[in-house]
């Protein structure tokens, strides 16, 4: 894993023409945490894209190892915490890019020591 904190920030495709419930979904998504690293999805960059649809939402998520054992519950609790924000119906694309420092909000890699 390599990468700078912060110069691999997703840019959700909603944002443009949703900035509103972009905002309400970050917020929500806030409260669904890594257990291991004790960081939350928003913080770790994991929520990729999230495209909103008038019936359906998806989110392009990704997680910080292949075989995370808390992945399952972590991609059905955004699911969850995102329809019951959105009020949609709410589909996980599950990506398979790597998960790197890059994509960590900037600073939150400062207190592992890595930077």
């Amino acid at each position: 894993m390599n990468g700078t904190p912060g110069t691999n920030i997703a840019i959700w495709e909603a944002e443009g023409e949703y900035p509103d419930l972009c905002e309400k979904l970050r917020e929500a998504l806030k409260e669904i945490a890594d257990p291991e690293l004790g960081l939350n999805i928003i913080q770790l960059g994991l929520v990729r894209n999230v495209t909103i649809q008038p019936d359906q939402v998806i989110i392009r998520m990704i997680l910080t190892t292949p075989f995370c054992p808390y992945g399952p519950a972590m991609l059905e609790s955004t699911r969850q915490k995102a329809e019951e924000t959105l009020e949609r119906s709410v589909i996980i694309d599950f990506g398979m890019e790597m998960w790197d420092f890059s994509m960590m909000e900037e600073g939150l890699a400062d207190n592992w020591g890595l930077f």
